[in-house]
């Protein structure tokens, strides 16, 4: 009987297998170029995919402080949430396109703008993740004036200055990391050994191991109550830091 349910069952599966295709065939349509544009985003490093439109320091600034300060400070020093923006460059590190900094193991600080590569990563991001509460909500020339506003504290560009897509590329060319940015790892690497090594267990194994992260009892409302400054979307929910844990 055993027998006879196994062959029937692989029967079935090789039926499946077989006809995924035609079963499939038909199913839908081809995504139409608005609707590939409206998932298509990214913005690369050589620019494809950057948006026309443009965005002054000045502007940058009116943004920066109405939807930016509360979390990075006026002046991208930082609050007491998140590292800084803008600091640890200099005129020198825009000549070389290295960050002498960098290799200080005294400094302080790694700001974004000691680390960025390229000016894409800024736009990018902030395009697609900012605010932090309300990510996604900015226009084009919001987020060009961010940018150039970022740049403005990094002494890259002047205060009257006008961030394009037409001078994005002259405005990269002065990045302070832009020489920075190295692929001898193993993420780009694939000739060498990884960095570690495991053998899934098949037999006998432990109980899984979860890992697990939390707040000590005396910071955990320190910085607010956590649940109410996630953003609206994704499944991660901070901590409810009312309630009594």
């Amino acid at each position: 009987m055993s027998k006879w349910v196994n062959t029937v069952v692989a029967g079935l599966a090789l039926a499946v297998v077989g006809s995924s295709v035609v079963a499939f065939e038909g199913v839908g349509r081809k995504a139409t170029p608005d609707e590939v544009k409206a998932w298509d985003i990214d913005v690369r490093p050589d620019f494809k995919g950057l948006p026309k439109g443009s965005g002054s320091v000045a502007k940058g600034m009116e943004v920066w402080e109405a939807k930016c300060a509360s979390c990075h400070g006026v002046f991208g020093e930082s609050t007491d949430v998140f590292t800084p923006i803008a600091g640890g460059t200099s005129k020198e590190d825009m000549k070389t396109g290295r960050v002498a900094n960098l290799a200080r193991e005294d400094f302080p600080q790694r700001t974004t703008m000691m680390k960025v590569a390229t000016v894409s990563t800024l736009w990018d991001y902030i395009n697609r993740a900012m605010p932090w509460t309300n990510p996604k909500t900015l226009t084009v020339e919001e987020v060009y004036a961010s940018v150039a506003y970022i740049l403005n504290l990094a002494d890259m560009v002047p205060e009257d200055f006008v961030l394009s897509d037409k001078n994005i590329a002259e405005v990269q060319a002065k990045l302070p990391n832009r020489n920075g940015m190295t692929t001898d790892h193993g993420l780009w690497d694939l000739k060498g050994k990884p960095d570690v090594k495991n053998v899934a267990c098949m037999k006998d194994c432990k109980p899984e191991v979860k890992v697990t992260s939390f707040l000590p009892g005396s910071a955990v409302d320190s910085h607010g109550n956590l649940v109410e400054q996630n953003r609206p979307i994704g499944p991660a929910r901070g901590l409810d830091t009312n309630k009594k844990q």
